[in-house]
């Protein structure tokens, strides 16, 4: 696998949904180089709808956990899945193991600056989805980090005035506002998504500030974006490698824990009344009956 998309900073005191903080390859932070990509994601989404493999009507348990899923492109989403992980083994993974060797602090600086640079964008998000104290925060930890934390890579806001981030994006926004969440579906590169966040990480492509005033030159937000990917797979080498083995069906698995976070990001780090968080590894929790 690639890496685990959806599974941002604001999971990562969310017990097994943290450690899922996924390597989400800048799809808000990224730049005009790779619209391209995402252009084809997003088609991609479009596509593989049409693969639906309905159960039999007369199995009511087996087409209840089919309705649950809402995973209609499920074999096409399968192969995506092994491609990914295909391209995960043998190029992502080996680079997050080599960059290990670095310092810690060189890592930690590493990831607060990447971090820092998504902060504009979760402001707007705080202020659309109607939260002036959580979007106070942001720019307070933005203004903090970027001067006295030297461009973010000291989270001194974390540090010296216990304000920690957060995290927002238009997918949230869009729940927020009563948009349905959509199909499940994987990404080719990106990995899990729903209609709704496919359309949320396109529009959060366009409206990220720090793209309006810093214009990287391709082979810079080329850098970018490979290294936002390395520093995320490195936090998480253990905790990728646990799931796969702790799981009867691992695609099965991240598609539950991808929703688990969503919604409780949704919910900025608390249960979403009527959403049903338990699961099993490797398959997903049945609605209550």
């Amino acid at each position: 696998m690639v890496f685990v998309p959806g599974f941002s900073r604001a999971a990562h005191d969310n017990g097994l949904g943290d450690a899922m903080e996924h390597v989400r390859f800048a799809m808000m932070n990224s730049y005009p180089a790779f619209s391209g990509s995402r252009a084809v994601a997003l088609l991609w989404t479009a596509l593989a709808a049409g693969c639906a493999v309905v159960p039999p009507a007369h199995d009511p348990d087996a087409m209840a956990e089919y309705h649950y899923a809402n995973d209609p492109a499920e074999l096409t989403n399968r192969k995506v899945f092994e491609i990914n992980r295909s391209l995960d083994v043998a190029l992502l993974k080996p680079l997050a193991q080599g960059y290990r060797i670095l310092p810690q602090f060189v890592r930690s600086g590493v990831h607060n600056f990447l971090a820092n640079w998504g902060e504009p964008l979760v402001f707007i998000h705080d202020l659309l989805q109607g939260e002036p104290e959580r979007a106070g925060e942001t720019l307070v930890r933005f203004v903090i980090n970027t001067t006295i934390g030297f461009l973010g890579v000291g989270d001194v806001a974390s540090v010296g005035l216990n304000i920690h981030s957060h995290d927002e994006d238009m997918g949230q926004t869009l729940a927020v506002w009563g948009v349905e969440e959509g199909p499940y579906v994987m990404l080719p590169l990106f990995g899990p998504a729903s209609a709704r966040d496919s359309v949320g990480r396109l529009t959060d492509f366009f409206m990220n500030p720090v793209g309006w005033v810093v214009s990287l030159p391709t082979a810079a937000g080329a850098a970018k974006v490979g290294v936002e990917g390395v520093d995320q797979r490195e936090r998480h080498l253990e905790a990728l490698d646990d799931l796969e083995r702790a799981s009867l069906d691992y695609y099965a698995s991240l598609r539950t824990l991808y929703r688990q976070r969503r919604t409780e990001e949704i919910g900025n780090g608390h249960r979403v009344t009527g959403e049903d968080l338990t699961y099993e590894m490797g398959r997903p929790a049945r609605p209550s009956q």
